[in-house]
C-alpha cells in the first residue's frame, strides 16, 4: 500500500519541486496540499507545469492522522509555529525544508545522506539541508573526515545561485529586468547556512579551526548553483581525487567527474556533480546543483526514501538537460 503524504506550505517552490517528484514517485501518494491563500484552486494553477500531471486541489485543513509522511514547506520559522498549534499523531514521520531545525535540536537528524545516512534511516525527523549548505558541504566532507581540514587556516568559497532560490514571492533582485545580463554579491560573510556547514565540518574534524569566507552571488539564471572551494591541501591530484571517490563510492547522488564540470550536469536532477583540482598545495572544489532539487526538494524526497527503507534513487532517476 502506497505511504500517504501532505503538504505544508504548498504554492511555493520547493513544494511545486516536491508534487512534480511525488505524483510520479511509485511508492507514495499525495493525500493533500495546504495552502490557505489558494484553498479550493487547482493545484496545477500555481504550479502550471503540472497541467495535465495531478488534478489535486489546495485544501485549507491538514489532516494529520491521514498521512504517514509531512513534508513542511513553509517559511524559516513557521516550522516551529506549525508545530505549537499542532499535535503530532505518534509514528508521523516528518521532513522539514525549512531551516528550523537544522541545529538537530528537538530530535531532528540533519538529512545530508551522504553524511547521516544511518541517523536519516532511523529518524522519523529530518531537517532538510540548505541548498549552499549542500553544495559546500559535499565539497569538504571528503577532506573533513580525513581529518585534512586545515587547522585554523581558511576556506574560501565562492558561489553562483539561480533567481528560484529567493523563494517565489517577486522583489526587486529576482525581476528579470534586473536580473538578467547581471551578477552581484549578497550577505558576503554572513550567509545563514554557514551555520549548519559549521556544525558539519566540526562533527567530521572536531576542533579543526578553519574559517569559511563565503562570497554567495545571484546568478542571471533559474536554478541551479555552481560552487569553488579552495583551501590549502597537502595531497597530490592522484591522492586528492582518490579519496574522493573512496568517499562517494556509495552515494547515487555525488557523483565526481574527471574533467572540469558545468552547471548543466545537474540542473533539473538529483545529482551533485564534482571536480577536483590540486595546483601547488592548493585544492580546488567545484560543485554543480540544481538548487531546487538535490539543494531542496529532491534531497526531501531521497531522505524520505531513506526514512521508508528504500533505495535511495526511487522517483529521483531524472534526466539533465543539456541544452
Amino acid at each position: 500500500m502506497k505511504k500517504k503524504i501532505g503538504i505544508i506550505g504548498g504554492a511555493g517552490y520547493t513544494a511545486g519541486e516536491l508534487l512534480r517528484l511525488l505524483i510520479n514517485h511509485p511508492e507514495v501518494e499525495v493525500a493533500w496540499v495546504h495552502s490557505e491563500s489558494n484553498a479550493g484552486k487547482p493545484v496545477s494553477s500555481v504550479h502550471v507545469g503540472l497541467l495535465g500531471e495531478t488534478d489535486l486541489v489546495f485544501s485549507d485543513s491538514h489532516p494529520l492522522e491521514d498521512i504517514d509522511i509531512l513534508f513542511l514547506c513553509s517559511a524559516h520559522g513557521h516550522s516551529r509555529k506549525f508545530w505549537e498549534e499542532n499535535r503530532r499523531p505518534e509514528g508521523l514521520k516528518v521532513v522539514d525544508l525549512a531551516q528550523d531545525y537544522r541545529d538537530e535540536s528537538e530530535g531532528y537528524v540533519y538529512g545530508l545522506p551522504e553524511k547521516n545516512l544511518a541517523g536519516i534511516a532511523a529518524s522519523d525527523s529530518v531537517a532538510n539541508p540548505g541548498c549552499f549548505a549542500t553544495a559546500i558541504q559535499l565539497s569538504l566532507l571528503p577532506l573533513a573526515a580525513a581529518g585534512l581540514l586545515p587547522k585554523n587556516g581558511e576556506i574560501n568559497v565562492t558561489a553562483l545561485t539561480g533567481s528560484t532560490g529567493a523563494g517565489v514571492k517577486p522583489g526587486a533582485t529576482t525581476h528579470f529586468s534586473w536580473r538578467n545580463d547581471n551578477i552581484s554579491v549578497y550577505k558576503a560573510f554572513t550567509h545563514q547556512h554557514l551555520k549548519e556547514i559549521g556544525m558539519t565540518l566540526e562533527q567530521l574534524q572536531p576542533g579543526h579551526g578553519a574559517k569559511i569566507t563565503f562570497i554567495p552571488m545571484r546568478g542571471d539564471f533559474a536554478r541551479g548553483i555552481f560552487a569553488a572551494v579552495t583551501l590549502d591541501c597537502p595531497l597530490s591530484q592522484e591522492e586528492a581525487t582518490a579519496l574522493y571517490k573512496e568517499y562517494y563510492k556509495d552515494a547515487p547522488f555525488a557523483v565526481m567527474s574527471d574533467e572540469p564540470i558545468h552547471l548543466k550536469q545537474a540542473v533539473n536532477t538529483n545529482k551533485a556533480v564534482l571536480h577536483v583540482d590540486v595546483h601547488e598545495g592548493k585544492i580546488l572544489i567545484t560543485c554543480a546543483e540544481d538548487n531546487l532539487l538535490k539543494g531542496a526538494s529532491g534531497q526531501a524526497v531521497q531522505n524520505m526514501n531513506i526514512m521508508l527503507g528504500l533505495d535511495q534513487r526511487t522517483g529521483l532517476r531524472l534526466k539533465p538537460s543539456a541544452f
